[in-house]
């Protein structure tokens, strides 16, 4: 399931520096606003979705440049517990989504094709998948396309969350 020009892979304990790079771009500043710095990394309720990458039930994968193998996306899940819930948190055997692609990179279909990977990758262990998203971020049309249905709105954010059937997702649009 690739996009033409880039590829798809697993995460691997390598990419621990990308996928915090990658944390960084997941945060939504609002239209206008300057982007989040490397400093929300101090914040440990921002760095949990990354710190210690590789426990048991993380699961990821990267888009990366086919010529080069640049990595430019990533989508990931982990689970958190009730002691120190994720902001898009339901459940402690829901894992939350996290996902961001590089700007130069986006409109391309990678996150598309980052998410469904993860949502077939995660049927059969996982019940569904959850996330946190702004209420004024674009990327909530995409989460919706993607069958990822509003739970709850709570000051400013969304928590949505997915459903994991048996069937495939990949002929949805």
């Amino acid at each position: 399931m690739d996009v033409e020009g880039y590829r798809i892979r697993a995460v691997q304990p390598a990419d621990d520096s990308f996928l915090r790079e990658m944390l960084v771009h997941s945060i939504y500043t609002g239209e206008g606003n300057p982007p989040a710095g490397r400093e929300v990394l101090d914040r440990p309720e921002i760095a949990k979705y990354v710190r210690g990458w590789g426990r048991p039930g993380d699961l990821g994968f990267l888009a990366v440049v086919s010529e080069s193998g640049e990595p430019v996306g990533a989508a990931w899940i982990r689970l958190f517990g009730e002691a120190d819930p994720g902001y898009g948190f339901l459940a402690a055997n829901i894992p939350e989504l996290a996902i961001a692609v590089k700007p130069a990179h986006r409109g391309r279909g990678l996150g598309t094709v980052l998410i469904r990977s993860l949502v077939d990758q995660a049927r059969g262990d996982h019940a569904a998948i959850s996330l946190s998203v702004s209420v004024d971020n674009p990327a909530r049309g995409l989460y919706a396309r993607l069958g990822f249905e509003e739970v709850r709105i709570r000051e400013g954010a969304i928590t949505m969350r997915k459903m994991l059937g048996q069937s495939s997702d990949r002929n949805r649009t």
